[in-house]
């Protein structure tokens, strides 16, 4: 009997050592659980609703991108449009002032950028070439990754390097047909949005009943145009230098077409951290074929990527300031989803949605100030 008892209170101190190992801070019981299956099942609902909403985008892309791309781009040149307004200007002279510099500015790029494209594009054959001999340092670990494939994947067929240039414009021209479509509703759904912003504003203002259902509706309209601005002028001023000094650097480093390179820099860096990673990535390759060594490839790459750094790290945050700051994190996570709903144009689109859902989220659910315990 005594033997039984010490069993017993061995067990219970065994019991309480497992149940002491970690660190619990005032554990309590559930009051209802009733309480937590309510909540699983609202959790649930709104589960179902978000995927279905993702879908929904994905279905409806060919539309909504060009529609959505011209909504972001009306609402950063509202400011001006409200500015024109109060010296008297009419709207239509207005929306088509501003529409016709969109155009320029797409007419600019594609005229600097689509001569060395097709230049490069027609000496496809040629580089591809002179790439696999340059990179022929590569040869023995490429070799080696490729004995390890075969022996997992043993059948997993024979993969020479070459290049076809039918399978290069095949895929070109599936992007390129749809995309012709996009142009125009983009450019359609833009002029109609500027030269309507002042009726589509009220319209969205008297949705609602009460008075201060209305003002909140005007002050986020005001803010995400406010912020979208502010965040599209800083950062066009940024990438500007960013683009002069990728320029500078093709130039001294000996690249071909400098301002091609200044205005590719400026267009890829509005793509937060993937920007200039393709930029990178684009200048050696274009180093393998213009210069002789691999060594020599590689400084411009580096140059661009010290500079980039430099701009990351220190100019862009103080220029910036806290106001237009937002989390890396949540930048990244973004960028990440509407880069693969979305594509290349949802890179581009990712930072200004993201101030467009802080805005309205921080005026629908605004939050003060709490000092977390500990």
């Amino acid at each position: 009997m005594v033997e039984l008892t010490e069993a017993r209170v061995d067990i219970r101190k065994a019991a309480n050592e497992r149940r002491y190992l970690l660190a619990i801070d005032d554990p309590k019981p559930i009051a209802h659980v009733s309480t937590v299956w309510h909540t699983a099942s609202r959790a649930a609902t709104i589960g179902i609703f978000l995927i279905l909403f993702i879908m929904a985008l994905d279905l409806a892309r060919g539309l909504l991108l060009p529609v959505i791309s011209a909504f972001v781009i009306g609402l950063m040149l509202g400011p001006l449009a409200a500015r024109a307004k109060a010296y008297g200007i009419p709207s239509l002279i207005t929306a088509i002032v501003l529409w016709l510099l969109v155009i320029g500015v797409f007419y600019g790029v594609i005229l600097l950028l689509a001569a060395p494209a097709l230049d490069w594009i027609g000496k496809a054959p040629e580089i591809g070439s002179n790439i696999k001999e340059k990179l022929q340092v590569l040869d023995r670990p490429l070799a080696a990754l490729h004995d390890l494939r075969n022996a997992i994947l043993p059948h997993g067929g024979n993969t020479r390097f070459g290049f076809d240039i039918a399978n290069f414009v095949q895929p070109v021209l599936t992007i390129i047909t749809p995309a012709i479509g996009q142009i125009f509703i983009f450019f359609g759904t833009l002029f109609f949005f500027l030269l309507g912003r002042a009726r589509l504003r009220r319209v969205l203002v008297v949705l609602f009943d009460d008075h201060g259902s209305r003002l909140r509706t005007l002050k986020i309209i005001n803010d995400i145009e406010r912020n979208l601005t502010n965040y599209l002028s800083v950062v066009a001023i940024i990438n500007f230098v960013v683009g002069l000094a990728a320029s500078l650097i093709a130039y001294f480093v000996g690249l071909p077409n400098a301002i091609a390179w200044g205005v590719l820099a400026f267009i890829l860096n509005f793509i937060p951290y993937v920007g200039a990673l393709i930029m990178e990535a684009v200048l050696f390759a274009v180093g393998l074929v213009t210069f002789p060594s691999l060594t020599q490839a590689l400084v411009a790459p580096l140059l661009y990527f010290g500079f980039t750094t430099l701009e990351g790290h220190f100019v862009t945050p103080s220029i910036m300031g806290r106001q237009l700051t937002l989390n890396p994190l949540t930048v990244f996570l973004s960028l990440i989803f509407w880069t693969w709903l979305w594509g290349p144009v949802g890179a581009f689109l990712a930072v200004p949605l993201l101030i467009v859902a802080l805005v309205a989220s921080s005026h629908l659910f605004p939050q003060d100030e709490r000092v977390l315990p500990g």
